[in-house]
């Protein structure tokens, strides 16, 4: 168990190498800080000279199938909004869609965003009518380049191009040629990164979204050189750099939008991959920190910036767009594989079991633009300037958002994707954990097969089952969390005798043979994080899960057309009574102070084990297969603000009730309504 006084996040570059080098039985186990890269990969596209090489690669999409929770996430997707956004969304319409026609009106970066996503469930569950729609929309994309080498929609402001929808649509494309190889991908990026060298300075990357988020140009540009190996593309990285906004100051950012931090602050870092300029790298960590130190002063990984951040909001109520939650978790995705530092892989974590979740109905049929650590009220009204847009950004809208309603598609496909990742030195890694199965190839072309079982995040081990139909020597890298203590590696039912330190990789480099069996157990326990610049307010841990209270949540159904952000649009048939908005309300009391023991804080948290939900989704507060028993005591001047929000945190010395409570803490997924920073009384 251990406490953690926050008063700001610092991040620091690990060094490389590794110790305790062990054998056991016919297996040398080390502990090291990341895969070693002197060595190339033989069987997967992965960073060429003169780029640095990747510490992990990804395999190809829909090598990684999900098992578990995270395949019934997918399934949910595809039987919910965004495998029947089609229906619903005026953007998708394929009448006068400028993606699909030559002249369309409408589509720009709604269509790309919905199918980076779409696609890659389509491929991952190889469902074939989601293969028939997206194949439909790729063709339309390959068949709209232009003589020039320009691609798509034409959107033109003061004679400069904007790229940014372009961006989003060529990450669809390289899925694609994953899952298809069609060389007509290669052929088009190739003619689209030879027409951006033409475009001068003065008119390349100047609109405010693409001006942000050059970083995603520079991650196809990668791409597509690690394939062709054309030089240009190298001279085409710096030409991007150079006209993306500036994400290397020391304290300040470019702007303040949560979805541009979320996404631009890993650019410095992508760039590093081709300078080897280590200042790069810092720029990306300082970046990561830097917005932390002041607005992310709560739990759940994210940051306070309920549109833009803003000096004076940094309590928890102040929250994240959905489309920042999935942007984040793609770019720890993409950090993890560039540098291989730990960090990053349980950064992803802590955002897609804690914060993502409650996003989104438990159906996967409406998510709300906004979502708070301190979340009391999910309803259709206006909060301004409690959160920073005015409109009804809080309640549960599948017809709203119009980015996040489309951005959503992304995070649990991507998080699936990296599940089972390839190493340079033709082994597996495993850093960010799930239920699954993939096939790799490893060592000098042995395909084998690994299946991961678990329940984590709710339960502690994780077993992988190696089947190969030939004895093959590779290694397997497992990453060992920060929050656990005492470890534990066993191979084929035999406990190791490897101290398995925490925030490093573990090392397994065998002759494997089919069957052999790889068991990890990471014991969890509490511990809690104190924000002392949010009124010294507490944050409990149980293992990777945040704790919320269990707030009885009352769902309203609302018309769903009615109660739409202002600039949402649908098309003439969106039925809103097959997709209705849910308004959430608290139906018991949220205004709680922690009861502690100063001396034993945890001596009041009660684990209660349940059984595992039968269907098989445990991001609900009732199927939860774990609550915690704890104490409270009401603080009666915590109420409801003018904003109608929950007031800012009360003050330390806040009067609080004398009667003690028995409450309830739950996963901070699994509530739509929640309370995750507490005030602290103690006994």
């Amino acid at each position: 168990m251990k406490i953690r006084n926050i008063c700001l996040i610092s991040f620091s570059l690990f060094c490389f190498g590794c110790n305790d080098i062990k054998q056991n039985n016919d297996s040398e186990i080390t502990i090291v800080d990341r895969p070693d890269v002197s060595s190339a990969n033989l069987h997967y596209s992965s960073n060429k000279q003169p780029l640095l090489p990747d510490h992990f690669i990804k395999l190809p999409v829909g090598k990684v199938k999900p098992d578990g929770w995270l395949k019934k996430y997918l399934e949910l997707q595809r039987d919910g909004l965004t495998g029947q956004l089609g229906e619903i969304s005026a953007w998708l319409e394929k009448s006068q869609n400028a993606w699909l026609n030559t002249g369309g009106h409408h589509g720009w970066e709604e269509v790309p965003y919905w199918l980076k996503g779409y696609g890659n469930i389509a491929y991952i569950l190889e469902d074939p009518a989601m293969l028939k729609e997206t194949q439909l929309w790729i063709d339309a994309v390959l068949k709209s380049q232009q003589p020039d080498g320009y691609f798509g929609p034409v959107n033109e402001r003061d004679g400069k191009r904007e790229l940014w929808a372009n961006m989003i649509m060529l990450w669809c494309l390289q899925s694609y040629y994953e899952h298809s190889n069609d060389v007509r991908v290669i052929e088009l990026m190739t003619n689209y990164f030879k027409w951006q060298m033409t475009v001068p300075d003065e008119k390349f990357l100047k609109d405010y979204w693409e001006n942000s988020r050059g970083g995603d140009n520079i991650y196809s540009v990668y791409w597509l050189y690690n394939i062709t190996g054309d030089d240009f593309l190298l001279d085409l990285v710096h030409k991007i750099h150079r006209n993306t906004a500036d994400w290397m100051q020391d304290s300040t950012l470019p702007n303040w939008h949560n979805v541009n931090i979320a996404q631009g602050f890993r650019e410095p870092a992508q760039y590093y991959m081709l300078t080897k300029d280590s200042t790069h790298l810092k720029a990306t960590y300082n970046d990561h920190s830097l917005i932390r130190r002041t607005f992310g002063q709560v739990s759940g990984g994210m940051f306070g910036a309920d549109e833009n951040a803003r000096m004076g909001y940094i309590d928890p109520r102040q929250g994240t767009e959905t489309c920042g939650f999935v942007e984040q978790m793609a770019s720890d995705e993409m950090l993890l594989r560039y540098t291989g530092d730990p960090l990053w892989a349980e950064h992803c974590e802590n955002i897609a079991f804690n914060s993502y979740p409650a996003a989104v109905m438990p159906d996967f049929k409406a998510l709300r633009y906004i979502t708070c650590p301190n979340h009391v009220m999910s309803d259709s009204e206006n909060h301004r300037p409690g959160i920073d847009n005015a409109g009804p950004f809080l309640s549960m809208n599948p017809f709203s958002s119009r980015c996040c309603q489309h951005n959503h598609t992304q995070g649990w496909p991507y998080y699936i994707e990296n599940l089972i990742l390839a190493t340079p030195d033709n082994g597996i890694g495993a850093a960010i954990y799930g239920a699954c199965h993939a096939k790799v190839i490893v060592a000098d072309g042995k395909e084998v097969s690994i299946k991961e079982e678990t329940n984590y995040p709710f339960e502690d081990q994780i077993k992988f089952t190696v089947n190969t139909s030939e004895n093959v020597k590779f290694p397997f890298y497992l990453r060992i969390p920060s929050w656990t203590k005492n470890a534990k590696l066993e191979i084929n039912g035999k406990k190791t005798n490897t101290y398995l330190t925490e925030s490093k990789f573990v090392c397994i480099n065998r002759e494997w043979k089919d069957g052999d069996v790889v068991t990890v157990t990471f014991p969890m326990d509490f511990s809690m994080t104190t924000w002392q610049v949010n009124k010294n307010s507490a944050s409990i841990d149980y293992g990777p899960l945040t704790l919320s209270l269990n707030i009885e949540e009352e769902y309203k159904k609302v018309d769903s057309k009615a109660s739409a952000i202002g600039d949402s649009k649908w098309q003439e048939t969106a039925d809103p009574t097959k997709w209705p908005t849910y308004e959430i309300y608290p139906k018991s009391a949220w205004n709680y102070s922690l009861v502690l023991d100063p001396k034993a804080p945890f001596k009041n948290l009660e684990i209660e084990r349940r059984e595992w939900p039968a269907d098989n989704f445990p991001f609900t507060q009732r199927s939860s297969p774990l609550i915690v028993k704890a104490k409270g005591r009401l603080v009666p001047s915590w109420v409801i603000d003018k904003f109608g929000l929950c007031a800012v945190l009360p003050e330390d010395d806040a009067k609080k009730s004398e009667q003690i409570d028995d409450i309830t803490l739950v996963p901070m997924g699994t509530a739509r309504l929640r309370i995750t920073s507490f005030p602290v009384s103690y006994e």
